[in-house]
């Protein structure tokens, strides 16, 4: 056996006598210390399973009112304190003070007003409508009569026998005349009694002419221009008459609801200009905050009131991924309040949120719980601590929180196997700040487990054991 084999041995034998000696000593401090462990024997009992968090006191609904346009303050109809209702006039500004468009504003809202009024009780609209009717339907008739005659001819019957009665004695007279200039045409032509006879000629023949003009029109048949003329009139008057029938159809019943929508729009839009020179609620509630007093010079946007409806007091508070399913609406919840040192309020979650958000790392959710019992001491801004009871357990075994331990990723309790503290490997369920369930492990009830065990222990396979991490 060479130099180097001999150290080889010797270091690994003082090795082995270094930890067979750590491993004595430890077993017999342990077993030494046994009897200074706090034992406790594994009962069943009944478990509250909790979510803890904080957050901060809000009312259920909540506005700033502010000014909406320049003016002086004229008066204030509140404090802070006051119970007001849904369209209250807080406070005014004075109408000298405002702008000519504010002022004019209320001649305006009186014509519209008015209009408002006649659009829904008026009924000359609808007379209107069924005089326009029949005035249309009329015309179309007549335009039609008129289309239809277009392959008959210009004229009717009677209008052509009369226009050829009128020829025959046109003609008549024709005759007459010539026979009386042709026993003068001896005479010179500048002789009063030819030139009379003359222009009687003449006159006649006119006369004959236009008659016969007349016959042959109304014997003739329509132009193309005379179609064109006819179809363009017979357009109109069924265009119009569809327009009359519409409007007799939108007003027969009644008032149009889109003519009443449009009278009220006007009367709405008028009414926001002049309501920019007052401040109005917007809800029931109370007016937490007054800003305005008599001859402030105000301008937009200048801060006015603060109103909450304090019927409602909720509670925002982050909740972990890790518990969030095991949140729901009606939870009891219980509250404390630093401002109210031992206090305690009831409430009950009334949303759970169904998106989370990721903060530092970690993921959580927002649970709004509502006050059941508040009083006049909690206020909007308090912060709040907040347990929710997730789950009530019956008649399950309870690990006392402070006896768990983590040991190479598990969850591990003490128990004193021949005076040593030995790990065993247990499952929790529900948890409470003081207990957390047993479902699964070797140990059964009435066994003791160790509330306080060795800060620093190896158990089989090695490694060290920590603190519980709140019972998770």
């Amino acid at each position: 056996m060479n130099k180097k084999t001999i150290y080889i041995i010797a270091a690994v034998a003082v090795v082995v006598v270094a930890v067979g000696g750590f491993f004595w000593y430890r077993n017999s401090q342990q077993a030494k210390a046994a009897g200074d462990f706090e034992l406790v024997a594994l009962e069943r009992g009944k478990l509250t399973s909790i979510v803890g968090a904080t957050g901060t006191v809000r009312a259920n609904q909540s506005a700033l009112l502010n000014w909406q346009t320049t003016g002086t303050v004229e008066s204030v109809n509140v404090k802070e304190g006051d119970s007001v209702s849904n369209g209250d006039i807080l406070a005014n500004l004075a109408a000298t003070s405002l702008s000519q468009g504010i002022v004019l504003a209320q001649a305006d809202l009186v014509t519209a007003e008015r209009n408002l009024t006649n659009v829904k009780e008026s009924s000359s609209a609808k007379a209107q409508a069924q005089l326009a009717l029949a005035n249309a339907e009329k015309a179309l008739k007549e335009a039609k009569d008129k289309s239809a005659s277009l392959n008959w001819g210009r004229g009717s019957k009677e209008n052509v026998e009369y226009a050829e009665a009128q020829l025959a004695l046109a003609e008549k007279a024709v005759e007459n005349a010539q026979r009386i200039y042709n026993n003068l045409t001896e005479l010179a032509p500048a002789d009063p009694q030819r030139a009379q006879a003359t222009t009687a000629l003449y006159t006649a023949k006119q006369a004959r002419n236009r008659a016969l003009a007349t016959v042959n029109w109304y014997k003739g048949k329509p132009t193309a221009n005379d179609v064109a003329e006819v179809d363009a009139k017979l357009a109109v008057a069924q265009a119009q008459f569809d327009d009359a029938t519409r409007e007799w159809n939108r007003l027969k019943d009644g008032p149009d609801p889109l003519d009443i929508a449009a009278a009220q729009a006007r009367v709405d839009a008028i009414q926001a200009t002049l309501n920019l020179a007052q401040i109005t609620t917007p809800f029931a509630g109370t007016i937490t905050r007054a800003d305005p007093k008599i001859g402030d010079q105000v301008s937009p946007s200048t801060s006015a009131f603060r109103l909450d409806d304090l019927s409602h007091m909720l509670v925002d508070v982050q909740v972990s991924e890790v518990d969030i399913n095991n949140v729901g609406p009606d939870q009891n919840v219980l509250l404390t309040f630093d401002a109210n040192p031992g206090q305690e309020y009831q409430g009950k979650v009334v949303k759970v949120g169904q998106v989370g958000s990721p903060t530092q790392g970690a993921v959580n959710f927002v649970v709004t719980v509502e006050l059941v019992d508040p009083d006049e001491s909690v206020k909007p801004g308090m912060t709040a601590a907040v347990t929710i009871n997730v789950e009530e357990l019956d008649n399950v075994l309870l690990i006392p929180n402070r006896a768990v331990r983590f040991q190479e990723g598990k969850r591990v309790v003490y128990v004193l196997r021949n005076g040593v503290p030995t790990p065993i490997d247990i499952q929790l369920g529900s948890t409470s700040d003081t207990y957390s369930e047993l479902v699964s492990s070797e140990l059964k009830e009435g066994d003791e487990i160790i509330l306080n065990p060795p800060t620093f222990t190896f158990g089989p396979g090695g490694g060290g054991g920590g603190m519980f991490g709140g019972g998770q």
